[in-house]
């Protein structure tokens, strides 16, 4: 019965030091793994950084260099001094806000789809005339 516990006992003993041999062989296989994928990872970010991005950067300033040098050479002078072409401007009419026609108060400027007529009224004059008006 002696020698059947010892084989037990070696049996357990072999298991264990397989099973530690296998796992030191996929922690070695695994750390071999990320160490390659650190080196391409660093590879990748190396041509995006000397290769790509300078490259985009020329594209992107042949682009957008000349609608700059467009816009800086427009004559905006003789426009409206406040002329910005991200925001719309709306004249008052006869038919939309009639009594802001040639006030000094009026904006008339879109901004997220929403018109501000002026500080005072914001919506415009709910009157035919408007006790704020000044030429």
């Amino acid at each position: 019965m002696e020698d059947w516990s010892k084989s037990i006992v070696e049996a357990i003993e072999t298991t264990v030091s397989d099973m530690e041999k296998f796992f030191t062989d996929v922690t070695e296989e695994l750390n071999e793994i990320l160490n390659e994928l650190t080196k391409i990872s660093e590879e990748i970010t190396d041509e995006v950084q000397n290769k790509i991005l300078p490259e985009l950067d020329e594209y992107i300033n042949d682009i957008f260099e000349p609608i700059i040098d467009i816009y800086l050479d427009l004559d905006l002078e003789d426009e409206d001094e406040h002329f910005d072409p991200f925001v719309t401007y709306i004249q008052p009419t006869e038919t939309e806000h009639p009594a802001c026609r040639g006030c000094q108060h009026y904006h008339g400027q879109v901004y997220g789809g929403n018109l501000l007529v002026c500080g005072m009224h914001p919506m415009g004059a709910q009157a035919e005339t408007c006790p704020d008006w000044e030429g």
